[in-house]
């Protein structure tokens, strides 16, 4: 059983002190100086990129967790970057490829591992149009990248849950 993220806080983040207590189910309070600290998910985004033979753009995952899996193009927003702009520069360090246009189309809320410690996220899904489906490569935290017909696609064979999940429901649209 997973321990409850606000469990790994032990201090307070504002006067340091041992005195930081659970409030509620989603945040915890210093004793000594009041502070509250929620603890809400971080913003994450996924990639659907479909060439101009129905096929969807698939990464190999060369990182935990699930390494080795088939994953979609995607991750964490970085602050000051809105979800468009953050699955944008994802895609481009990914795969290199430059989305024109970023289409928010659901989100899904997730646990995802990360050094050990379960990030809370909300994975927003975007369908992307890119400039050119032709010049592709693995980069970064992908160790391959291929497309799939679109009717080959099977969900359960992606090692992350929200993908796969979040594939289901693509699928069903």
């Amino acid at each position: 059983m997973m321990k409850h993220p606000l469990s790994l806080f032990r201090y307070c983040p504002e006067c340091g002190s041992s005195h930081f207590e659970i409030h509620n189910e989603k945040s915890k309070k210093c004793a000594d100086c009041g502070f509250v600290y929620y603890f809400n998910p971080s913003s994450a985004t996924v990639a659907l990129i479909l060439n101009d033979n129905n096929e969807l753009l698939v990464c190999r995952r060369a990182k935990e967790p699930a390494k080795g899996t088939l994953d979609l193009p995607g991750g964490f927003i970085d602050m000051n970057e809105t979800g468009e702009e953050g699955v944008a520069r994802e895609v481009l360090e990914e795969t290199n490829l430059k989305v024109k246009e970023a289409t928010y189309l659901f989100s899904l809320p997730n646990i995802y591992i990360y050094s050990g410690f379960p990030v809370h996220t909300l994975d927003m899904f975007f369908r992307c149009t890119v400039e050119n489906t032709e010049h592709f490569s693995a980069r970064d935290d992908v160790s391959d990248s291929f497309f799939v017909p679109l009717s080959k696609v099977n969900p359960e064979e992606f090692g992350l849950d929200s993908i796969c999940q979040g594939l289901k429901k693509f699928l069903s649209i």
